[in-house]
């Protein structure tokens, strides 16, 4: 990946130009006397062609090559480094531009190819049974930085398994819906035909449940899907894992999700971590249910994937089967998520930096 500067150029109070629209784009192109045209191309480079550099745009003159360069950067994320489990998952930090650092993971599977990427440096809800949730929250993260994560994982997926990248999630490091503009914006980009063109219904936020925040994706009428990460249906529990759910209870929760039902006519995916003995018993199975009733939705159960602390164990098989069969029995639709990457410390609620954040 080429960071290269043309040489002998003056450098201004540079601005990042992938927070400009097509439209700003096109009036600085106006101000500065040249041809509007320009902004498409210089459009085109810095998204669907993800150049790094001004050099690379070889279909530009190298006057308004300089020009771009005095007056802006390109903040690209780059791959610090990679781990291969033994499944064939790959889990890479990614450098930002001001030297935080953040996890993305690769997980191949035989149907699909799933990019995982990170919304937040860090993370401030101090879910307990999350490894993020242990880290403080440093800063959001742009829209420009969640999508080079998907890209830098798009060109993994293409040199490592010569297969495209298929679908999107966003469980990585982070609470999207606390970052809501800039997640948005990433997926504007990701599935416009000037940027990754990949389809919206290829994509998955998971949110721990920021109620109000749900209801605005459905006012926005955002295509992608949306997964409550639930963990347990009854707030005595859900408040012990999940302080979020002491300002966002299942109720108010409840309420938002059937307004986004009704609003976009969209199923939910509801994310359940079964945890030995403390949410994994069929009286904890019949709350799920009920919960199910509200609105069409599926359920994924996950294993749960220790980080170190002790505080809670993977559910044994012997409890995981009957709690998925009384689930199933009674018309729900669920399927178990087998966690990948456990080695590198790469599958759900493992993500965490476990060096220094920022470089001195």
């Amino acid at each position: 990946m080429s960071t290269t500067l043309i040489p002998d150029i003056e450098i201004l109070n540079r601005q990042d130009i992938r927070k400009l629209s097509l439209d700003q784009l096109k009036a600085w192109m106006t101000e500065q006397g040249e041809k509007p045209f320009r902004a498409k191309q210089v459009y085109e480079w810095i998204w669907k062609l993800t150049a790094t550099s001004f050099a690379e745009m070889n279909n530009i003159a190298l006057p308004l090559r300089e020009k771009l360069e005095r007056h802006f950067t390109i903040n690209s994320v780059a791959v610090n480094t990679s781990q291969l489990s033994e499944d064939y998952t790959i889990k890479s930090t990614f450098r930002l531009y001001d030297g935080n650092i953040v996890e993305g993971v690769l997980i191949p599977h035989p149907k699909r190819m799933t990019a995982c990427v990170s919304s937040q440096v860090g993370c401030s809800l101090t879910c307990s049974f999350c490894a993020t949730g242990k880290m403080d929250r440093i800063r959001n993260l742009n829209a420009d930085e969640i999508y080079d994560q998907v890209v830098r994982i798009k060109e993994q997926t293409e040199g490592n398994y010569n297969r495209p990248l298929t679908n999107i999630v966003y469980m990585g490091m982070g609470e999207p819906l606390l970052n809501y503009a800039n997640v948005m914006k990433s997926i504007e980009r990701i599935t416009a035909a000037d940027g990754l063109n990949m389809a919206a219904r290829r994509i998955t936020v998971s949110t721990a449940g920021i109620a109000k925040m749900i209801k605005k994706m459905a006012d926005d009428g955002i295509k992608a899907n949306l997964a409550l990460s639930l963990h347990a249906a009854n707030d005595v529990k859900r408040n012990e894992i999940m302080p979020i759910n002491e300002t966002n209870s299942l109720e108010a929760l409840k309420e938002a999700l059937v307004y986004y039902h009704n609003k976009s006519g969209r199923k939910v995916t509801y994310e359940y971590i079964l945890l030995s003995h403390f949410n994994d018993n069929i009286e904890d199975a019949k709350e799920l249910l009920e919960f199910s009733k509200l609105i069409p939705c599926k359920v994924n159960i996950i294993e749960y994937n220790p980080i170190g602390d002790g505080l809670f164990q993977k559910s044994e098989d012997a409890r995981l089967e009957p709690f998925m069969r009384y689930l199933a029995d009674r018309g729900v639709q669920v399927n178990v998520r087998r966690s990948r990457g456990k080695d590198i410390d790469a599958a759900c609620g493992q993500l965490a930096i476990k060096d220094q954040q920022q470089e001195a």
